[in-house]
């Protein structure tokens, strides 16, 4: 979903036939500042900007996206007629929350796997509609996408190999088809079938719930025969255990938790002056 379908759609949801407060409200212009109550990494700002774009609000940010906030900082201000601002207040701090909330997450993910030069990717356990969304807000916290869907990374899952026979075969016909920027990933659960796919052709290997030990075995397999090939490992990885994957060798780690498992930042809005 597109940022301004997003947009429209959350607006619709939040005020569906028309904000009531509107019916007796005067039109009075005020000034509302949002203030950030936690520690954490901004995101969301764009979303937001294109929201006074659509809806005609005044919005002024202070900080940008990737900043790092502490409680009591002033992020911006909404100025505008008085029942247009609160009307909007929810879905502007919704976007605001949710994204910091991944953006800070992920921005302590990044802060452990960066002094073994590893990558720290997201991966497709997104909320529906919400992916661009959450996965702008991971590279707003110092992370890399994943692919973005089916359509840019031929990714060849446990799913997908058991309905192929022959998988060098596979890989050679799917070079000829696919695009030729596209690259072809495959999943493995064994030392094996690590060194399959890496005869096979494959671009980068996912070493999928694989003990440390053969990970660091397909490493050296890597390092000996393919240099070319990027390695990354999945599955169950959490905050807790991320140091010994990123210690590895792997190029990258990918991570639903870095999405999943984030917890919304607290914003609020509160109404500086009126004019």
């Amino acid at each position: 979903m597109r940022i301004k379908e997003l947009i429209r759609e959350a607006v619709l949801e939040d005020i569906g036939r028309g904000d009531l407060f509107s019916i007796v409200s005067d039109k009075r212009r005020v000034e509302a500042k949002i203030i950030a109550k936690e520690e954490g990494i901004l995101a969301g700002v764009v979303y937001v900007k294109e929201l006074g774009f659509m809806e005609h609000l005044e919005i002024e940010f202070l900080k940008n996206d990737g900043e790092k906030i502490k409680p009591g900082d002033i992020i911006g201000y909404v100025r505008g007629e008085v029942n247009r601002v609160l009307m909007y207040e929810r879905v502007i701090l919704n976007f605001l929350m949710h994204a910091s909330g991944i953006a800070t997450n992920t921005y302590h993910y990044v802060q452990i796997v960066k002094p073994y030069g590893v990558k720290m990717l997201d991966t497709r356990k997104t909320r529906p509609g919400l992916r661009i969304l959450e996965k702008y807000a991971v590279r707003c916290g110092g992370g890399n996408n994943h692919r973005l869907g089916l359509d840019d990374c031929l990714m060849l899952k446990d799913t997908h190999l058991a309905t192929i026979d022959d998988l060098k075969k596979f890989v050679k016909i799917a070079k000829d088809k696919i695009p030729y920027t596209a690259k072809i990933e495959i999943e493995c659960e064994s030392v094996e079938r690590a060194k399959e796919a890496m005869e096979a052709g494959a671009d980068l290997i996912m070493c999928d719930n694989m003990s440390l030990a053969d990970i660091r075995e397909v490493v050296k397999i890597r390092n000996e025969r393919f240099p070319h090939i990027l390695i990354e490992a999945s599955g169950n990885i959490v905050k807790e255990n991320l140091e010994q994957y990123a210690k590895t060798g792997v190029d990258a780690l990918s991570s639903g938790s870095l999405i999943h498992r984030a917890v919304w930042l607290d914003f609020s809005m509160k109404i500086e002056d009126k004019k």
